[in-house]
């Protein structure tokens, strides 16, 4: 199923009229977690009742999964997948490494995805098998990098603390192994990753709505996504995203070693 360009725009619009205002403003953040902290803010809420409203107004037969509001369910074949602010913990920090996550499935499958990022003005998006790019500098398709050995490769991962249950070890293991590994990116490094920038991006404990619009984004332009036994990573879970079909089995081989 092929979404407009123009559509995404107007979604990507509508959150950043509700995070925008409220992005480095010390606004009010409320904690999810009773035995921890998972930060929820008023922008999260607002961009997620605004994207709701705009996709029902477009696909009224749709279902709708967001972060905040849950599950609207649809026909049970299209479902909408929403992360109103990716990296949260990022944006009450006032850095700019959070964005919107829209994307579509249909039987399951990840069809179209957006990235936004209103703060740099970045909008990243596939549809179609297109992946393109739009924000300074003009807009691009986009196209990973060739990368295909390990000892070549940029690593991204949000913490080296998502890993637990002895995936620690594992983790370690291959960030030993490339050339260079950077923390702290969340939704940025995937589309870093299918901008050409960076070559693997390693993270656990994804729900679908953290993954799901990032899918079509990397797989357009031309890189792999899986979860870490090579299953599909629209589920979440633990999740390995490469440049190169050689790079992602290479790092499938070491996560999967024990």
């Amino acid at each position: 199923m092929d979404i407009s360009a123009e559509f995404m725009r107007h979604l990507a619009d509508a959150a950043a009229a509700e995070t925008l205002p409220r992005f480095r403003q010390g606004g009010d953040i409320a904690n999810k977690l009773a035995a921890g902290f998972d930060p929820v803010t008023a922008a999260d809420r607002q961009a997620e009742q605004a994207i709701r409203r705009l996709i029902r107004a477009e696909y009224p037969t749709h279902g709708v999964l967001g972060e905040e509001f849950g599950l609207d369910a649809g026909d049970g074949r299209h479902l909408w997948i929403i992360d109103p602010i990716d990296g949260t913990r990022s944006f009450i920090s006032g850095i700019p490494l959070w964005g919107t996550l829209v994307g579509l499935t249909v039987d399951g499958d990840a069809v179209a995805g957006m990235m936004a990022q209103p703060f740099t003005g970045e909008l990243f998006r596939a549809s179609g098998g297109e992946a393109w790019y739009e924000g300074p500098g003009g807009t691009r398709r986009m196209a990973t990098r060739a990368t295909a050995a390990l000892a070549q490769a940029t690593l991204c991962t949000t913490t080296p603390a998502l890993f637990l249950e002895g995936r620690r070890a594992v983790y370690d293991r291959l960030e030993s192994t490339v050339r260079l590994a950077r923390y702290g990116t969340d939704c940025y490094a995937y589309a870093m990753l299918a901008a050409g920038q960076v070559d693997l991006v390693v993270e656990a404990g994804l729900q679908p709505y953290d993954i799901v619009a990032l899918v079509p984004i990397i797989e357009a332009a031309g890189g792999v996504v899986t979860t870490w036994d090579g299953g599909a990573a629209e589920r979440g879970g633990a999740v390995v995203a490469a440049a190169t079909p050689e790079l992602h089995r290479a790092a499938i081989a070491m996560l999967q070693e024990r």
